[in-house]
């Protein structure tokens, strides 16, 4: 093909091309069952900590210490039971900030739960769906009050990870127009 002047704008247009489906294909593979296999080298199957609608989605910080959400919260009242989302090992129960805060450990990924406090001791090997905690009275200072929440985060080292990708119900993907020529 002979360079013109259209040449840049046809080859941005192939790619957007690829890029809308590529994404369409990505996103037609995701289901929005509530318990599904994890990806390749993540323990699974992976489930909701608890039961309750999600009041607050992901939404990771533009740097390590910007303002964010690192994580969903669960509509849970206070005494709303919490399991193991997956297979792992309970790797802290005590306070942080003043808040009752629960980790559990799946290999190189760990679950944060709070405010919950810990019926499984440090240590325990838990399974998908065994009762670890529940969600602790939280005095009325709870950023989701008046109707109380549980917030679930999950790491993989440094990096925040949206736990709702590891039900298969992550947000979706949203490509926006190219500003006009």
């Amino acid at each position: 093909m002979p360079y013109t002047a259209r040449t840049p704008r046809l080859a941005v247009r192939t790619l957007l091309s690829v890029v809308v489906l590529t994404a369409t294909l990505l996103a037609s593979t995701w289901g929005t069952a509530t318990v599904q296999a994890a990806p390749s080298g993540l323990p699974g199957p992976w489930q909701p900590p608890a039961e309750g609608s999600v009041l607050e989605r992901f939404d990771p910080p533009a740097s390590p210490w910007s303002a964010g959400h690192r994580g969903i919260d669960l509509a849970a009242p206070p005494g709303t039971t919490v399991v193991a989302p997956t297979a792992g090992v309970v790797t802290f129960a005590g306070q942080v900030g003043g808040k009752p805060v629960l980790v559990v450990s799946h290999g190189d990924l760990r679950s944060t739960f709070e405010p919950v406090e810990a019926t499984a001791a440090v240590g325990a090997r838990v399974a998908a769906g065994q009762l670890v905690g529940q969600v602790a009275a939280d005095a009325g200072s709870s950023h989701c009050a008046p109707t109380g929440c549980l917030h679930w985060g999950v790491r993989r080292g440094a990096a925040y990870l949206d736990p709702l990708a590891l039900l298969g119900q992550a947000s979706p993907i949203v490509l926006l127009p190219l500003p006009a020529a």
